[in-house]
């Protein structure tokens, strides 16, 4: 009694921790047992060719029966009836929940965010503010074209917002070095931070610039004076300070003036503020620049980065050389000068 109450043990507790090696344990102990059986009974033209013995057991564990080999002998009937169809069936059921539970596993790390990228030269969002986080990803995705993949990374338990369209990843926090490596920090072109707490942007801000220097980085900031910390520490990180309080005055002086800016920043539709790098060519004037841009693309010079600020409406007898970072408006982005 006591050795039927460990077997049982021993069985249920290997049918409910099913691993590979188990599976395979079970696997290999059916063949064999299936293969002792059938040869007792006389079953020889089901047992002696390995391959005849293993495409038998096969189509009557999937239940197809083709009918082509089947037992003759009397005891080879029984065997088959009691051992050979049932214990076939339950590993068959056992090997199709294996490969679903496997295939239901990497689903579920990619919707839970648990698994590490390969991405690279990709846009990482740090951060999670409901419908402004999805805005923000659309808008890339419009200005992109998919041309690079997008990244978000949070910090709330959630699931992937937009799977199959964007890649995601859940961390404890942005400072921790095992969650940030799932987001291929180090290889990010540009890094996004905008997150609720302007102390989190800030810890965050200071990580990215040690793991990737190189990253054109970007934070939003609802406290002017944190983002002037930021820029006092970290200079070449761009902080965008929140311009709802301006955007209200503006609008209050000149009427139209948020439609006006709302329609420059959307990349959906109509005309939008893009920016590209004079080309490795001959110096040219801002004059020169301004006339080509619109003759050739439609697009309007709106300002200019000399290497020390955004210059806006500069003049034209300015010189522009190779490096220099234009802003202009246009219908679509141009993609070379």
């Amino acid at each position: 009694m006591s050795i039927w109450i460990f077997l049982r043990r021993w069985l249920l507790r290997r049918f409910t921790q099913l691993s590979g090696r188990t599976v395979a344990v079970f696997v290999f102990s059916y063949l064999l047992s299936s293969w002792l059986f059938l040869s007792l009974a006389g079953e020889q033209a089901l047992t002696s060719s390995f391959t005849d013995f293993v495409y038998y057991l096969m189509v009557t564990a999937s239940t197809v029966g083709y009918g082509d080999m089947s037992p003759t002998t009397p005891a080879g009937k029984w065997i088959v009836a009691l051992w050979v169809i049932p214990g076939g069936l339950s590993l068959f059921a056992m090997g199709i929940g294996q490969i679903a539970s496997l295939f239901l596993d990497v689903w579920q790390h990619q919707l839970k965010g648990r698994r590490s990228l390969t991405v690279q030269n990709h846009y990482l969002v740090l951060g999670w503010n409901d419908q402004r986080t999805l805005h923000l990803i659309n808008l890339l995705q419009h200005g992109e074209h998919g041309n690079r993949s997008i990244v978000l990374a949070v910090r709330p338990e959630m699931d992937n917002p937009l799977p199959g369209e964007i890649e995601f990843v859940r961390v404890p926090s942005f400072t921790d070095k095992a969650g940030m490596d799932k987001t291929n920090v180090a290889q990010a072109s540009t890094i996004i931070i905008d997150n609720p707490e302007d102390d989190i942007t800030l810890s965050a801000i200071l990580y990215c610039v040690n793991q990737n220097p190189d990253a054109h980085i970007l934070a939003y900031f609802q406290d002017e004076s944190i983002a002037n910390l930021a820029r006092q520490h970290c200079p070449n990180v761009e902080c965008v300070p929140s311009v709802s309080v301006e955007m209200l005055a503006k609008a209050a002086v000149d009427p139209g003036s948020s439609s006006l800016h709302h329609e420059l920043l959307s990349t959906s539709i109509g005309m939008t503020q893009y920016s590209i790098a004079y080309p490795d060519k001959p110096d040219t004037t801002v004059g020169d620049l301004f006339t080509g841009l619109k003759q050739q693309h439609e697009a309007t010079l709106i300002g200019i980065d000399f290497g020390n600020g955004i210059k806006i409406n500069p003049p034209v007898s300015d010189t522009v050389k190779a490096g220099n970072r234009i802003y202009y408006i246009a219908p679509k982005r141009i993609k070379a000068l």
